[in-house]
């Protein structure tokens, strides 16, 4: 078995990691540049394509005519690389590739936030108070934009598909904007759509709350739509730098026996699942409102770095994958939940007390229970020039917090 992994973030290790964690692997992590992240690691095969996307067939052609005998997986860290796989699906199964996602409508349906808003309101599944205005250009832009007026504020503001805004650049971007007036708003929509942007766009109701109020729900679902796994973790901390806003830098797994809201949560969340068709692994964004229910905010259709929580805390996502994808296991009469309690983190601890104080004693009691993991600190790793990018990963993280995190005295200076 040859996993091959599309990507050069943190998710793309992680993934490598988990195959390497249960098999004893190298994945070939196909990435656009030799990043820190899959470079100098016992667990990648690095190949650089510049356009992974525009090469994808020709370079994973290549990739599987290596070892024509081997059963080769592929998986990407990215939404549009993700979307990139599933248009390809029909040549890559072509090559004796095994493609572990949904079809493209769905995958394309469940990546947009727009589309996800209006399955919730279907379901009666909690999620915020959601208008969604569709910019297609400059020339109706003043029509377009009317509903703003009409509305409460503050408002948050995102695009609808992010893979659709890949290539889009605009004064002030960053991956969630928040907007104090329609004047604000209006301003903000017209330099994103004189930029070029064109699509969904949401403007939502603000839940109070900081980076505690924050959870994922990360669900496993075979080939058979059947959900095999689900797992909610609570989020401890959060990057703040504007193109990375809601990145989770810390979270713990939640132990569904004994957690007062995880089954509601996660019930919810398969049903939503269920609905749009959804096979393959999900990490669904959630954040508490002020009343403590857990409100849907995004799909995101692959395992990226905060999924490796869940191989962390036990329950190893590679192993899900080979079972489900390449060995054909069954499924279990009823879907696995989580029922371990273990910090996931992409930060040293010390920055938790800084950042996360409320977590403190949480911290400290599964650091006592050796149920703590940092996803880029693998013993197995031997390469003197992996462990420096480590220590240097981990001196650039406490930077951004200081830089840009509400709590640090410098948040502000930029």
């Amino acid at each position: 078995m040859r996993p091959i992994v599309l990507g050069g973030d943190i998710g793309a290790y992680a993934s490598a990691r988990a195959f390497h964690e249960a098999f004893g692997v190298r994945s070939v992590v196909v990435a656009g540049a030799a990043t820190g992240p899959v470079r100098d690691s016992v667990a990648v095969d690095l190949r650089v394509v510049p356009d992974v996307a525009a090469d994808l067939v020709a370079t994973l052609g290549a990739i599987v005519a290596e070892r024509p005998g081997e059963r080769h997986l592929v998986l990407a860290s990215a939404d549009w690389l993700v979307e990139a796989v599933v248009a390809a699906a029909p040549q890559l199964r072509d090559l004796g590739v095994v493609v572990p996602y949904a079809p493209a409508d769905v995958v394309a349906r469940a990546s947009d936030k727009a589309q996800v808003m209006a399955a919730c309101a279907a379901l009666g599944v909690p999620h915020p108070e959601t208008a969604v205005l569709v910019l297609d250009g400059e020339a109706r832009l003043d029509a377009v934009l009317a509903p703003l007026a009409e509305l409460t504020y503050p408002r948050v503001v995102k695009v609808a598909s992010t893979s659709r805004a890949h290539d889009v650049t605009y004064p002030g971007q960053a991956k969630v904007h928040v907007v104090a007036d329609a004047a604000e708003a209006r301003d903000l929509l017209g330099r994103m759509a004189a930029a070029g942007l064109r699509g969904g766009v949401l403007v939502q109701e603000v839940l109070p709350g900081g980076d505690g109020a924050m959870a994922a729900a990360n669900v496993f679902v075979g080939p058979d739509g059947e959900v095999r796994f689900a797992q909610l973790g609570r989020v401890l901390l959060e990057e703040h730098t504007p193109t990375a806003l809601g990145n989770s830098l810390a979270q713990v797994t939640a132990d569904a026996r004994t957690d007062a809201l995880a089954p509601a949560v996660l019930a919810d969340v398969q049903r939503l699942l269920r609905h749009l068709g959804w096979s393959g692994f999900a990490n669904v964004d959630l954040m508490q409102d002020a009343a403590g229910t857990y409100r849907v905010l995004e799909i995101n259709p692959r395992v990226g770095r905060s999924g490796y929580a869940v191989t962390a805390s036990g329950y190893n996502v590679a192993a899900m994958y080979v079972d489900a994808y390449l060995d054909g296991a069954p499924a279990p009469a009823a879907p696995v939940l989580g029922a371990r309690e273990h910090l996931f983190t992409v930060v040293p601890t010390a920055l938790l007390r800084v950042f996360a104080p409320q977590a403190r004693a949480q911290v400290r009691r599964l650091r006592r229970a050796r149920a703590v993991t940092n996803v880029l600190v693998y013993r197995a790793e031997r390469s003197p020039r992996r462990w420096w990018y480590v220590t240097v990963a981990a001196v650039n993280q406490a930077r951004k917090l200081l830089r840009y995190h509400p709590a640090s005295p410098l948040a502000g200076r930029r």
